[in-house]
C-alpha cells in the first residue's frame, strides 16, 4: 500500500508542477467563467468552483508535503552517508533533524561561533562571501 501511494502521490506532484497542469486550470475556471450568464451566477454555479478548488487544493496539499517529505528524508540520508563517509567529518551531527528547533539553533550558533573563531571574520552571508573570494 506504502509503494502504491508513493507512486501515485510522486506522479501526481509532478504533474501539478508542470505547465500543462497550469493550462487545465486555467481552462476549467475560463469554462466556469463562461457558464455564468448561462446559469445566471446562481448559487449552485459557485457552489461548483468552491467546492472543486476546495477538494483539489486539500488533497493535492497532502500529496505534496508527502513529495516534500519524502525528498527531505532523502537528501538527510545523502548528507548523513557524507558524514559518515568523510574522514574529518563529525560523526554526531548525523540525525541531527530529530532534535528540537531550540537545539539545532544552539548547534548553528555554537558552528558559527567556531567559524568565526577559526577564520577571524563574521559568519554573517556577507563574511561567508568574503572568505569565498579571498580563495581565488
Amino acid at each position: 500500500m506504502d509503494q502504491l501511494f508513493t507512486r501515485i502521490a510522486s506522479r501526481i506532484a509532478a504533474f501539478v508542477g508542470q505547465p500543462l497542469a497550469f493550462i487545465l486550470a486555467s481552462v476549467f475556471v475560463i469554462v466556469w467563467a463562461a457558464t455564468g450568464p448561462v446559469f445566471g451566477f446562481s448559487d449552485t454555479w459557485q457552489l461548483v468552483v468552491n467546492t472543486t478548488t476546495t477538494i483539489v487544493t486539500f488533497l493535492v496539499v497532502f500529496l505534496i508535503q508527502n513529495s516534500q517529505n519524502r525528498d527531505a528524508a532523502a537528501m538527510q540520508a545523502k548528507l548523513d552517508e557524507l558524514i559518515r563517509a568523510l574522514e574529518n567529518a563529525r560523526g554526531q551531527f548525523i540525525g541531527i533533524e530529530h532534535l528540537t528547533d531550540t537545539q539545532i539553533e544552539e548547534i548553528r550558533a555554537a558552528l558559527e561561533a567556531e567559524a568565526d573563531a577559526k577564520h577571524g571574520n563574521s559568519t554573517t552571508a556577507h563574511g561567508s562571501v568574503e572568505r569565498l573570494l579571498s580563495r581565488y
